[in-house]
């Protein structure tokens, strides 16, 4: 039976990173991917924005670790030729209504100290995008766009030169907890395997509350179950309308229905949120529900070709209708699982986050575990 010090579950970006920072300084870390290569869910589909932090609440983990999270991103990309924009966003109200909500979450932005933030008019709107017809908007520098591959590979090699040991196709189907290690159990590349471990990171994204009550934890109990929250992208082909980010105010699941134009030169539309009881890629929403949601702030999307692009899946902790739930990152020592770190719910902004979460978690490794 083959042995570890540490096992982490899940190969998507926060494990990596994750694996990438503990593996500095704790030797033997293997991490478990389900997939045939790492990335391939939650991680890669999404907008690959960098957030600024400025929707979360002050003090809170989604807070802290994105406004970090951020800084970090840059500096990666700076110090490894990682293709990066600092485009900036801008976030704009149509109405009264929707001005006071802008209004909320600039003093959100203010009270978690996001530098560079402004109020721009509708004049100074059309001077920074002039096909937008936002009443009032939000200037937000600090937003920018990344691939997201690229910042998945940077944490995978980081990973590989600390010999962290990361093995693909192997899926986790149980976890034992004997006296002072875990036995974990699953299938690898077909065939059955079982390795022990001291410590286990529990990083597996979608399936992360699935991993969580193998090692005999009340998910229900605890808040720990995950929500499929799906979103749709489209693609505008040809000539891009915008050259930042151009985002509406949020409405109650997700950032509403915006624009984003990626590193390659192209934007996209999207995503909406609605809740799935399945893991399925397939796109359901109809492309004129996106074109009549956009055509709101920009009418001139009537004359551009938009195609289908993609659909991503967040493992959200807030169910419908339920209010904001901030990342769970939690040493389980106090469920009688000493050396066991959940990370569930760790749903946007989890790529902008992950190389703060991968010091936090590495941090709380260090001062709660070993």
């Amino acid at each position: 039976m083959e042995t570890a010090n540490i096992v982490i579950i899940g190969g998507g970006i926060v494990g990596l990173s994750i694996a990438s920072e503990i593996s500095k300084k704790n030797d033997s870390v293997y991490l478990l991917e389900k997939n045939w290569n790492v990335g391939l869910e939650t991680s890669t589909r999404n907008s690959g924005v960098i957030h600024s932090g400025i929707y979360y609440p002050k003090n809170t983990l989604k807070s802290i670790l994105s406004i970090s999270g951020n800084n970090i991103i840059y500096d990666i990309a700076k110090r490894y030729g990682i293709a990066v924009k600092r485009v900036g966003k801008i976030i704009g109200a149509m109405d009264d209504q929707e001005i006071d909500e802008l209004e909320k979450i600039m003093k959100n932005g203010i009270e978690n100290n996001i530098e560079g933030l402004k109020f721009l008019e509708g004049n100074e709107i059309k001077e920074l995008e002039p096909k937008i017809n936002f009443k009032r908007a939000i200037y937000v520098p600090s937003t920018g766009i990344i691939d997201p591959t690229d910042l998945i590979n940077y944490f995978y090699n980081m990973s590989l030169k600390n010999n962290v040991n990361i093995v693909k196709k192997t899926e986790v189907k149980g976890i034992k907890k004997i006296r002072d290690y875990y036995e974990i159990s699953g299938i690898s590349a077909d065939e059955k395997f079982t390795i022990r471990s001291r410590y286990i990171i529990n990083s597996a994204g979608l399936n992360s509350d699935k991993i969580a009550s193998m090692v005999g934890l009340d998910i229900d109990k605890l808040g720990y179950k995950i929500h499929y929250c799906k979103g749709d992208y489209y693609r505008i082909s040809g000539n891009t309308p915008v050259r930042m980010l151009v985002y509406p105010v949020p409405d109650r699941f997700g950032l509403g229905i915006h624009l984003t134009p990626d590193i390659y030169g192209t934007v996209r539309i999207g995503p909406n949120a609605y809740y799935v009881d399945r893991i399925d890629y397939k796109i359901e929403t109809e492309k004129n529900v996106f074109i009549n949601l956009v055509k709101k702030y920009m009418p001139d999307i009537i004359n551009y070709n938009i195609e289908e692009d993609f659909s991503g899946i967040r493992p959200k902790l807030q169910g419908p209708n339920e209010g904001f739930r901030d990342f769970t990152i939690k040493h389980e020592d106090d469920n009688d699982l000493f050396g066991f770190i959940n990370l569930i719910g760790i749903e946007s902004p989890g790529l902008t986050a992950s190389p703060a979460i991968g010091k936090y978690v590495s941090e709380m490794f260090e001062n709660e575990v070993i």
